[in-house]
């Protein structure tokens, strides 16, 4: 009987033994990676907000006004301007009287997931020094820019702190005009203001973005839900309590809502924010085509039977498009199934993989259908995403620069700051200021990106005050003089 148990215990020690080692060895891949993973795990033994006769909003606003937070921002200035002040002699064009005076900006964001990560629009926290979340409790903190994306005027901060509450990501390419939505966001600083409207129309593109890049991807959400300055970066909320849209602009001639505002689709926002957070920059894919929607006078023009798909004027040379087989005059009427009647929701399609993704390319060649495997590249040819955070470096003063990740950030303690690679002769080298030192602050001003550097320092002349930190994280200053 005694060795019947042994024999059992064993077993049973053995069987347990496997069960931690498999946990062991097959638990680091089941970790939630992506933001929606992560909301999954969260949310998977949570009441759904229950349908309700007629139109109330009053649930959906209790659920989604904790979760959008108030941004304050602060830019300094260095202009030195006085403004509209009467100054007829010119006294305060003396230079002892010039000051940095920092302005002020508001807006918006959204908790996306409990421990702080928080999404805003891009035009809230450019060129800020400093940026202040205050919650719907009115807890104050400040926060990181972890990453901002220009080309979806997106951005994602982070806050330390836990247990917040934050929106579940909805399904935005699910979204039906007409659909009721509220818009949560903090207009002209009055803080917690929900508005309640319906999806006027889906995929518009209003040139906002495309104006400083060729990569801009604009198809946004439409809503007649009232839209006004400070509610930029707040939310785009269902029914259900899904967050389906992050609100970005408004179509109006006086600068304040005149019926229509413009929100980014959460299906293109979240890819960006999983990006930002994992490399602090977007990895986009390219398929290396114009693209132009097609009309009833394009299409009488080339002789095609139906006005639908996405017309192909031009295919870049060596890009995935030339590389599988696409040509000029194709018709592109889906990726990996979904169906692209304009050129924006191919954009946003496009914009949901990196380099290296296969898609399957559903085109029209000579009135027959056909497909073409695709292949995606990145803006510079890659075909793999690179896992190292972006490096873009620039040579500026004898030095070059690059951009840090969030984890080097994380283990410097530090917010923000952009690091020396190298050196040659220059005032940086003069100054002894080593290789590896992480510049923080240019006169006061922090600095992100190796474009802050550039920008900050472009036609600078006279004595600059760097502020940063060494490798071994110890705070240290210069003062360096640009002739």
């Amino acid at each position: 009987m005694k060795k019947i148990l042994g024999i059992l215990g064993i077993a049973f020690v053995g069987g347990a033994m496997a069960l931690g080692l498999n946990q062991l060895f097959s638990g680091k891949e089941a970790v939630p990676q992506t933001f929606e993973e992560q909301q999954k795990v969260h949310f998977t033994n949570q009441e759904e907000i229950a349908d309700q006769p007629g139109v109330n909003f009053v649930a959906v606003s209790e659920k989604a006004t904790p979760t959008v937070v108030h941004i304050k921002t602060t830019i300094e200035s260095q202009s030195g301007e006085m403004g509209d002040v009467f100054d007829p002699f010119g006294f305060f064009d003396d230079p002892r009287f010039k000051q940095n005076r920092p302005q002020q900006g508001s807006g918006s964001g959204v908790i996306i997931m409990n421990n702080g990560y928080i999404a805003t629009n891009n035009h809230v926290i450019e060129n800020a020094s400093k940026i202040e979340v205050i919650l719907n409790d009115k807890r104050s903190y400040d926060a990181e820019l972890v990453g901002r994306d220009p080309e979806t005027d997106l951005a994602l901060l982070k806050i330390e702190e836990e247990n917040l509450p934050f929106l579940r990501f909805g399904n935005s390419d699910e979204l039906k005009v007409g659909e009721w939505v509220i818009a949560v966001g903090n207009p002209f600083n009055l803080t917690s203001t929900v508005t309640a409207g319906i999806v006027s129309a889906k995929g518009r593109n209003i040139n906002l973005l495309r104006q400083n890049s060729e990569y801009a991807i604009e198809n946004f959400i439409q809503t007649d839900a009232a839209v006004n300055p400070g509610n930029s970066g707040g939310a785009l909320v269902n029914t259900q309590g899904e967050l389906i849209g992050i609100n970005t602009a408004i179509a109006s001639r006086t600068g304040s809502y005149a019926g229509y505002s413009f929100a980014v689709p959460v299906n293109i926002a979240k890819k960006v924010l999983d990006d930002l957070k994992k490399y602090g920059e977007v990895k986009r894919a390219i398929l290396g085509v114009r693209i132009q929607d097609i009309t009833a006078e394009l299409a009488a023009e080339k002789g095609f039977d139906k006005i639908e798909g996405v017309y192909i004027p031009d295919v870049v040379e060596g890009s995935a498009a030339d590389k599988a087989g696409i040509k000029a005059d194709d018709v592109i009427l889906a990726i990996d199934g979904e169906k692209v009647n304009k050129a924006s929701e191919l954009q946003e399609e496009i914009s949901k993989y990196h380099p290296g993704d296969e898609v399957v390319v559903s085109i029209r060649r000579d009135g027959k259908e056909i497909e073409k495997e695709v292949k995606l590249l990145s803006k510079d040819g890659k075909k793999e995403i690179s896992m190292e955070p972006n490096r873009d470096s620039k040579e500026l003063l004898g030095a070059t620069f690059e951009n840090l990740g969030h984890q080097e950030k994380m283990e410097l303690k530090i917010r923000n700051g952009v690091r020396i690679k190298s050196l040659s002769k220059g005032p940086l080298k003069e100054k002894s200021i080593p290789e590896g030192f992480v510049i923080t602050m240019i006169d006061k001003q922090r600095v992100y990106t190796t474009k802050d550097v550039e920008k900050i320092l472009d036609d600078k002349t006279g004595s600059v005050l760097i502020d940063g930190v060494l490798p071994d994280g110890t705070k240290e200053s210069y003062a360096i003089r640009i002739d």
